[in-house]
């Protein structure tokens, strides 16, 4: 299988070298993309927005589009363009940093580097938290890496997450081989998009939740190096740096992030593993991200991209609580991608994107258990090949298609010197090959009206063959309001560890008879610009997904189906120049429909969610204020003893000031300060925030 999926990756993208010739044989008369007749709005997309300081960024979705004349002509907009040498400012073509064309009929929400490293983001956890629809609790001081991300009541799995996208998500579904959302530095992110609806098409049928794609920094001009020493509370110390530039056609970025917290403070009786003297236990975290980026221009129609990640992360867990638990988590990541982007035919109607790409997670839990040890390791590899061609096919007719090829070899070791699981001992090698052709049609079917149609057949080696389609449309009812919505089906299968692999840590049994998880996803909503200086997006979104994954008298099984609904506001003012504020809230209603716990919540997930933010800026001095409102979520699993499956943890509000001071042009004094209320509250399952924290820093470019 190997041989054969290596064979294809070489043979496709050299097979497709004859589409330019096909493309300029057909002679279809093309005009510039940027004429293209669009639903006439005057609500500002997020680039045309002017965002000082606060997550505002997260506010105003892409897909509301510039204001045109009913002709068509040219937008009174200019489209962004990314800074270039005057070297190869000719030949500079679509770079890893340039937007992802995706369908325009579900919101899609962005947040640039700027207000990232405002927010003193650590991950990529602490960057999507402030993003509407996501309810994150494995983020910040203690947190636990199981108890969950979740995306309008999704799951971590249930969505995917790229990078310059190229899926990182591997088959591992067990909690302590899920997605690690420290994936690669923050210094490296030039910003992160969150697409859903008919965007699932595109990248797999997986994705229930959403799309999260991590755009990383591209080197420009003169090289230049920025960086960050971090101390705070806890022994909190980080470090980070980035080094990048260009030279003529060549183009790149390093970054390097070292985070460290020894997560060690008094907690409540009754929290999870507190020890004999009061203080959280083994909940230590220490990670190392590198991260480089390579571009090369070729000519004015070809360029050729090389990234890699590393990941190195040691850390304890404290999921079972009760009673104290000593386990730990050894996670090493490495993510190659190498992508070749090329101009078919004239101008920018024809754009192919061919790439490869690997990706390894190495994931090692042990412990002692009483008087004995046990040990858990999944060791995945993964070969992945895609080839996505852009294709402007008439001026109100725009084609994106291609196939994706994957492979994955999981081998999982697992023992335990416990008499009563030693019978459970074993070292599983598995395989399985994925490919899946995809295509989304978009109409422009007249100025106001959008209509796309998205298609994804699945190939796959274990659970055959299976079509997911996907419906959206966008409908500007006036120039001040916009209407769309979207449907998209789809189907998640169990991951080889599921299937076969025993679960010592946990002790939970695979088992080789599960269902794919399958179902629907939509949404419906408005945009509306109400002034010039205040918008809002408004999506109603719901999904139906039956035979979820989960573990029943510690086997994995399929627990039934789960109806989610929910509502998204996004609100953005711009109070006065250099002021702005946000306001994000979601509700999210996930009822299971089946079993012992039919018509509960979902675990882990709450019902509100909300987020607001004020901040000033002004000659490089900065002050932001964020607050959170969480409504508390429903205990679930590793429960302390007396707790009932219909208990709920309390709600809390939390409050949070981030600043900088200036102390040159190049060098800056930052300041955040956490939880400044200092509400030790209960941020799910017995598992408690420190209370009031601090980190001091200096940021400086070169």
């Amino acid at each position: 299988m190997k041989r054969y999926f290596l064979l294809l990756s070489v043979a496709l993208p050299s097979l497709l070298i004859l589409l330019p010739a096909f493309a300029a044989d057909t002679e279809i008369e093309q005009k510039n993309p940027d004429k293209l007749p669009k639903a006439s709005s005057d609500i500002p997309t997020l680039s045309e927005s002017l965002q000082p300081i606060t997550s505002a960024e997260l506010l105003t979705q892409e897909s509301v589009p510039i204001e045109v004349d009913p002709a068509g002509t040219q937008p009174d907009a200019q489209p962004e363009t990314e800074p270039t040498s005057t070297d190869d400012a000719d030949i500079n073509i679509e770079a890893i940093g340039d937007k992802d064309p995706v369908p325009d009929s579900t919101p899609i929400y962005v947040i640039e580097k700027e207000e990232i490293q405002k927010q003193g983001a650590s991950s990529i956890a602490d960057v999507l938290k402030k993003m509407p629809g996501f309810a994150i609790n494995d983020v910040g001081h203690g947190a636990d890496i199981h108890t969950g991300t979740y995306y309008r009541g999704a799951s971590i799995n249930q969505s995917v997450f790229l990078i310059n996208g190229r899926q990182i998500n591997t088959n591992i579904n067990t909690y302590h081989g899920g997605t690690d959302l420290n994936s690669i530095p923050v210094e490296s992110i030039e910003r992160v998009e969150l697409y859903s609806g008919v965007s699932s098409a595109l990248y797999g049928s997986s994705a229930f939740g959403g799309v999260v794609n991590i755009i990383t920094k591209e080197g420009y001009g003169q090289p230049k190096l920025t960086g960050s020493l971090e101390f705070g509370s806890l022994s909190l110390n980080n470090q980070q740096v980035s080094y990048g530039g260009s030279s003529g056609s060549v183009k790149y970025n390093f970054s390097f992030e070292r985070y460290f917290t020894d997560n060690r403070y008094r907690v409540p009786v009754g929290a999870a593993n507190r020890d004999s003297q009061g203080f959280l236990s083994n909940a230590d975290t220490a990670t190392s991200t590198y991260f480089g980026s390579i571009g090369l221009d070729l000519d004015d129609k070809n360029s050729l991209n090389l990234d890699i990640s590393k990941l190195s992360s040691r850390r304890g867990l404290i999921y079972f609580g009760f009673p104290l638990q000593q386990d730990r988590l050894d996670h090493d990541g490495l993510n190659v991608g190498l992508s070749w982007k090329t101009r078919l035919g004239n101008g920018e109607n024809s754009n192919l994107t061919t790439s490869i790409g690997y990706n390894q997670d190495y994931f090692s839990t042990y412990g002692p258990s009483g008087g004995f040890s046990r040990t858990g390791v999944l060791d995945t590899q993964q070969f992945t090949a895609r080839i996505d061609h852009d294709w402007q096919l008439s001026q109100n007719n725009k084609l994106r298609w291609g196939i994706d090829l994957k492979n994955t070899d999981l081998n999982g070791d697992v023992l335990s010197t416990n008499p009563s699981r030693i019978a459970n001992n074993e070292t599983e090698n598995r395989s399985v090959f994925n490919t899946a052709l995809f295509a989304v049609n978009t109409w422009n079917i007249s100025n106001n009206f959008q209509l796309d149609l998205g298609l994804r057949q699945s190939f796959d080696g274990q659970f055959g063959n299976y079509l997911n389609p996907s419906v959206g449309l966008r409908y500007a009812v006036t120039p001040k309001v916009a209407v769309r919505g979207s449907w998209a089906g789809g189907q998640r299968n169990p991951g080889l560890d599921q299937l076969y692999v025993y679960d010592t840590v946990h002790g939970w049994e695979p088992n080789p008879d599960l269902d794919p998880e399958t179902g629907s996803s939509w949404t419906a909503g408005v945009d509306v610009k109400f002034s010039d200086n205040l918008t809002g997006q408004f999506t109603y979104f719901g999904s139906s997904i039956d035979n979820r994954l989960g573990v029943i008298a510690g086997k994995w099984a399929n627990i039934g189906l789960v109806d989610t609904n929910g509502l998204e506001a996004a609100l953005q003012l711009k109070v006065a120049s250099g002021w702005s504020t946000f306001l994000n809230y979601t509700y999210t209603d996930a009822q299971i429909q089946t079993g012992s716990e039919k018509g509960l919540q979902l675990g882990l997930i709450p019902y509100s969610l909300l987020q607001a933010g004020v901040g000033y800026q002004n000659s490089g001095w900065q002050a932001n204020l964020y607050v959170t409102y969480n409504s508390g979520a429903r205990r679930s699993i590793f429960n302390r003893t007396g707790d009932k499956p219909t208990d709920f943890a309390p709600s809390f509000f939390n409050l949070d000031f981030s600043g900088r001071i200036p102390i040159t042009s190049t060098l800056g004094l930052t300041v955040y300060l956490e939880n400044l209320l200092d509400e030790q509250y209960e941020r799910v399952n017995r598992i408690y925030s420190p209370g009031f924290t601090f980190r001091l820093g200096l940021t400086s470019s070169l």
